[in-house]
């Protein structure tokens, strides 16, 4: 154990931190699931302002892209001003902004409100997997990591087709004030932990040139180019097929929001029931084992949504897709916690940038395809996907379950792991 997760212990107890983990998981999900329930209205939005479905789209993008790029200015604060504090202000601020998105008169003014909930809401998620790299020593962080990551999984799980069954009820408004109020009630529940948080995690003093020597640090060595790269890549290929999903059910079975919440019902149900199980494998058996398939499950479900196939077979698609996701992202996550050392919040602030850009560049790349059909954009994603999945066989054949070590200057190396 290292002396910086020594005095995470002498702060709070096993019982606490076990508490505190099921909370940030709870946050997450309802990150996700805000995120996550605006795909699959597309349609339905596209019918209540009378604008095309392309046009439409563009408001998962106007969320995802700002959501990225700012998680680098909240990791940065949170290293120098204390992750409690900008935890907390986040928290709030897309609770008010959620609710506040409901005033949105035109499909413009809602891509105005995504763009804003998407900067105010990006300190939660980074920061609760740095924390939780601060809670855990690496060679037990596999189960914590697998909370949280199954929790966007839930969130994206509930997320979608909920997003989808209760906009007919509801309306779009109703929608957005429900998942306000759950985020309020959550931001309550939370604040007792404020302090255990201050406590767990000091903040991180440095000058301009260490920031920038942090970067240089997390993406000049190999291993940290290797997992920021497929982060990248791996989030624009799930952020593409996904958030056309609803758009491909309706044009090509006709089915309307209920339909397609259905048919996207198994999307993040393998990461919400599996995820620590996940994590538990990839602390065993190494996350060398795991990447590869599941970068190659992700392509076959690409592939198969290509072929003409029953809509009741819909669900399962999605869940294929969804554990491809689950074995990835997770597992990069987990080598993301090992990379930063006393400065966890900017190695994560800059894996979520990654990924939200990824997501949001995946969604416009895929749009853009769609001119061509669905085909030729389910094939090229799914054709890049299987080239990384067979490159990852070498590239991560390193990452197998060796303890870290800490090195004079204070970073986190894994004992037996290339650089």
């Amino acid at each position: 154990m290292t002396g910086i997760q020594q005095t995470m212990s002498g702060a709070i107890g096993e019982l606490q931190r076990e508490r505190l983990l099921k909370m940030l998981a709870a946050a997450t999900f309802i990150i996700f699931f805000q995120a996550y329930m605006v795909a699959p209205i597309i349609p339905a939005l596209s019918n209540a302002f009378g604008t095309p479905v392309e046009t439409v789209g563009l408001i998962v993008p106007a969320y995802l892209i700002p959501y990225g790029i700012a998680t680098l200015a909240y990791g940065l604060l949170a290293d120098r001003l204390g992750i409690h504090r900008v935890m907390f202000t986040s928290l709030a601020a897309f609770v008010a902004l959620t609710t506040l998105t409901t005033m949105a008169q035109s499909i413009e003014q809602l891509a105005l409100w995504r763009m804003v909930t998407g900067i105010g809401a990006s300190g939660v998620v980074p920061l609760a997997l740095a924390l939780v790299g601060r809670l855990y020593p690496y060679e037990q962080r596999g189960r914590p990591l697998g909370w949280l990551f199954g929790a966007m999984a839930g969130g994206m799980a509930f997320g979608s087709p909920l997003g989808a069954l209760i906009v007919p009820f509801v309306g779009w408004q109703g929608l957005f004030v429900v998942v306000g109020a759950a985020g309020a009630a959550l931001l309550l529940v939370l604040l007792p932990y404020r302090t255990v948080i201050a406590a767990t995690v000091q903040p991180v003093t440095g000058t301009i040139r260490d920031l920038f020597r942090g970067f240089k640090d997390l993406l000049g060595a190999p291993r940290g180019q290797r997992t920021y790269g497929y982060v990248l890549v791996n989030s624009m290929f799930h952020s593409g097929v996904f958030t056309w999903l609803g758009v491909y059910f309706e044009q090509r079975y006709g089915i309307g929001p209920v339909g397609i919440g259905l048919a996207l019902l198994g999307y993040g149900v393998p990461g919400f029931l599996l995820g620590p199980l996940i994590g538990r494998a990839a602390d065993r058996w190494g996350r060398a084992r795991l990447i590869p398939i599941g970068l190659i499950l992700s392509a076959v479900a690409a592939a198969a949504l290509m072929l003409g196939f029953p809509v009741i077979l819909a669900p399962i698609i999605a869940m294929v897709l969804s554990l491809g996701y689950d074995m990835t992202q997770p597992l990069f996550g987990g080598i993301v916690t090992s990379l930063g050392g006393k400065r966890a919040g900017q190695a994560m602030g800059l894996n979520v940038f990654t990924l939200f850009v990824g997501f949001g560049l995946g969604s416009l790349i895929f749009g853009e395809l769609l001119r061509f059909g669905f085909g030729m954009a389910f094939g090229l994603f799914a054709a890049v996907e299987l080239a990384v999945a067979l490159l990852s066989f070498a590239l991560f054949r390193s990452e197998t379950t060796f303890r870290p070590v800490r090195s004079a200057s204070g970073a986190t190396l894994d004992a037996g792991s290339k650089p």
